[in-house]
């Protein structure tokens, strides 16, 4: 078996330590598994439907099948795995398997209603969303919300901290340091609703998705009725109707596209920090025994936004290519679906790394308050655009076009000069006090 060092992928090799809860829920193990559950908790509803072929067995033993469930181990996973080898059929193997526990369950008269009247693709397209389901909501949301709440409390620490805004890289009217990072939260917290808004759809209806083999065994029953109820109530999914052999994937691929504005949102925070980082706004706390460069001892390079960045471009990609394959597939379906649903878990990995280096890298930074005050003194020409608009109030002359003589293209523009202009301008003492009392630090407006 691979180890850390033998791994191809890194998500199960160099970053094994990090991705490690993911396993549960996207390895071939709980793929393993969640077919299992399937099998189990259909057994069980069409037990609770009253066909009498069924009827033998008692309530109690088919309520004990939920141990095939909660005691389901690697080493059953293995033994379905051997089997698979000699079916060359991944789903039919687990059929085998639960078969086997009835008999050991002394249920061996009803132990073909399992997988009674289904395809494949009504076990893969309900244990691949409830995988999926599952570990977002025990792994990926979690770190999501570390990662919101370190952000929050740096809101809250930096939103007294004026510091000079750059649209287009040039000095602009000065905002909040807060305030910049709560656009990243209000950002990420939309997108995760709207995330989190998405039906996580199943298909369960058979061969071709009409019950076909349901109906022609026992006509008089509602069968389209019992699939809905079965995916909605005891697995907690929404049933697509109608479908071909295999779900839409359209709320899957809706969800993958959330989750790539998720990735997108957080490179335009790791740039920016980056970034920040550069301008010598932030500084970073050291780790005892870490080396930034083999060639430079003086450095310490902002690698976890850079770590972050790498990780969440892969995971886009890899969302994009599953929301754009996914949703089609030929005529009533083809394979290619199958070999692409296998790696859900592997961009919920980069994804995963991606929030846990983001909330390190913001872990180390240190406020260099007197560089970010610094820049403000040396820029005052933001406060034209202040100026120009009280003048706009007073009915000043084409004051845009005054503050753009003094200062657009000038070298140096400080107090001095914009007092003197101030002082030049044939308004009433008042404005000019009022004038006066602007500063690249004062003037940020409110959040």
């Amino acid at each position: 078996m691979p180890t850390a060092l033998t791994a191809i992928s890194p998500i199960d090799g160099r970053y094994a330590s990090k991705t490690t809860p993911l396993a549960a829920y996207f390895s071939e193990y709980a793929l393993i598994r969640y077919r299992v559950v399937v099998e189990v908790r259909y057994l069980q509803a069409l037990y609770r439907l009253g066909l009498p072929q069924i009827a033998s067995a008692s309530a109690e033993q088919v309520a004990a099948l939920d141990e095939i469930i909660t005691g389901f181990t690697e080493s059953q996973a293995e033994t379905i795995k051997a089997t698979e080898r000699i079916t060359n059929h991944d789903v039919k193997a687990v059929e085998y398997f639960v078969k086997e526990q009835l008999k050991v369950r002394g249920l061996k008269d009803i132990l073909e209603f399992t997988h009674f009247g289904l395809t494949s693709q009504d076990i893969n397209n309900t244990a691949i969303p409830l995988s999926l389901k599952e570990g977002l909501r025990e792994v990926i949301y979690p770190a999501f919300d570390r990662l919101l709440d370190r952000l929050d409390g740096l809101v809250d620490e930096w939103k007294g901290i004026p510091m000079l805004a750059r649209t287009h890289g040039q000095p602009a009217s000065p905002t909040l340091l807060g305030k910049e990072f709560a656009v990243w939260t209000t950002r990420l917290r939309e997108q995760l609703r709207q995330l989190k808004e998405v039906p996580f759809s199943a298909k369960f209806g058979g061969a071709t998705g009409n019950m076909n083999a349901h109906y022609v065994s026992y006509p008089d029953r509602d069968w389209h009725g019992f699939a809905t109820r079965f995916v909605e109530d005891d697995l907690g999914l929404r049933r697509s109707y109608p479908t071909t052999q295999i779900e839409h994937y359209d709320n899957l691929a809706a969800l993958f596209h959330a989750l790539n504005r998720c990735c997108t949102i957080l490179i335009d925070l790791c740039r920016d920090t980056w970034t920040y980082i550069s301008m010598e706004y932030f500084r970073q706390r050291t780790v005892a025994g870490e080396i930034g460069s083999s060639a430079m001892p003086h450095k310490v390079n902002p690698i976890d936004f850079e770590n972050a960045e790498g990780n969440l471009g892969i995971a886009r990609a890899l969302f994009t290519h599953l929301a754009d394959k996914l949703p089609v597939s030929r005529l009533q379906r083809d394979l290619t679906d199958s070999t692409v649903l296998r790696n859900i878990g592997v961009p919920l990995a980069h994804l995963l790394i991606a929030l846990q280096a983001t909330d390190k890298g913001l872990s180390k930074l240190l406020l260099n308050s007197d560089k970010i005050a610094a820049d403000l003194a040396a820029n005052w020409m933001v406060t034209a655009e202040a100026i120009q608009n009280i003048l706009r109030r007073e009915g000043y002359p084409q004051p845009y076009e005054a503050l753009k003589t003094l200062t657009r293209g000038r070298v140096k523009i400080d107090d001095k000069v914009i007092l003197e202009f101030i002082d030049g301008l044939e308004v009433l003492p008042e404005v000019k006090a009022e004038l006066k009392k602007i500063r690249p630090e004062t003037y940020v407006g409110k959040f």
